[in-house]
């Protein structure tokens, strides 16, 4: 799955996670892949579980693609 890093990074900043944010921000590239990414994604705390249920929350809107 893709998605916009500057979207997670505003999804986390609304939930009040600036840490992990902030992480994201200086560490991932522009556009994720949660296959390609997936150690960089665990490297700052969030696992491909967390952005699931994130989704599943409609955090994202509609910026993913499968």
């Amino acid at each position: 799955m893709q998605l916009s890093r500057d979207e997670l990074v505003r999804v986390l900043h609304t939930e009040g996670d600036n840490e992990t944010a902030d992480a994201v921000a200086a560490q991932l590239p522009e556009q994720i892949d949660t296959d390609r990414d997936g150690d960089a994604l665990a490297a700052v705390g969030l696992d491909r579980t967390q952005l699931m249920a994130k989704l599943a929350g409609g955090s994202f809107g509609t910026t993913l693609s499968p």
